[in-house]
């Protein structure tokens, strides 16, 4: 690979370099501050573009690249210094637990290539899924629904719905149960 080939100006940002400069402020002083409280860090989100869904937590210590990339579902929770690294779109769904220190990267380099060029791919995290601490998401994977990735797991390929997955890289160790209790509370408030 010959680094001083690398160009990067294919890559749309997604917004001009002075709001990314302001989000940059913003997160610093908002989002990553240790001081509690999940409204202040879901309103900086909004404002910079984020879609949050109803009743979310976010933790204090949270990173995201690029806010406008970013969509999460009702009552899902961000754990303590997750990483959203989303070059690229990331979907996190309903009733989901992102566990602390989670990295979420959505952006890769092309090792074949002499220029090493960047490749960004989005992530998808379907409803009732439970990140484990430490654990990394790679770009392109989806955590398919019901899904559990356990503590330091590595996910580089789409999930089994409704599976326990486990290691690096991390593969299905068993079922996870349909009839789990969250299942049958919001099944139940829906009938």
């Amino acid at each position: 690979m010959q680094l001083d080939a690398y160009d990067s100006r294919g890559f749309q940002r997604g917004k001009p370099a002075w709001v990314e400069a302001l989000w940059i402020l913003a997160q610093w002083a908002f989002l990553r501050s240790q001081i509690p409280g999940s409204p202040q860090r879901r309103l900086i989100l909004r404002m910079f573009g984020a879609r949050i869904g109803t009743g979310v937590t976010i933790k204090p210590g949270v990173r995201v690249k690029f806010p406008w990339r970013l969509t999460i579902g009702d009552y899902s929770w961000i754990g303590e210094d997750v990483w959203i690294d989303n070059l690229a779109a990331v979907s996190i769904g309903s009733h989901c637990c992102i566990s602390q220190g989670t990295y979420l990267c959505s952006g890769n380099h092309d090792w074949a290539a002499v220029a090493f060029d960047l490749r960004a791919e989005p992530i998808r995290i379907c409803d009732s899924v439970w990140i484990g601490a430490r654990s990394v998401v790679a770009p392109g994977v989806t955590i398919r629904e019901g899904c559990i990735l356990t503590l330091g797991s590595v996910a580089t390929r789409t999930t089994p719905p409704w599976s326990i997955n486990s290691g690096n890289p991390a593969k299905p160790i068993k079922a996870r149960p349909r009839s789990s209790p969250e299942i049958a509370l919001r099944e139940a408030a829906h009938t």
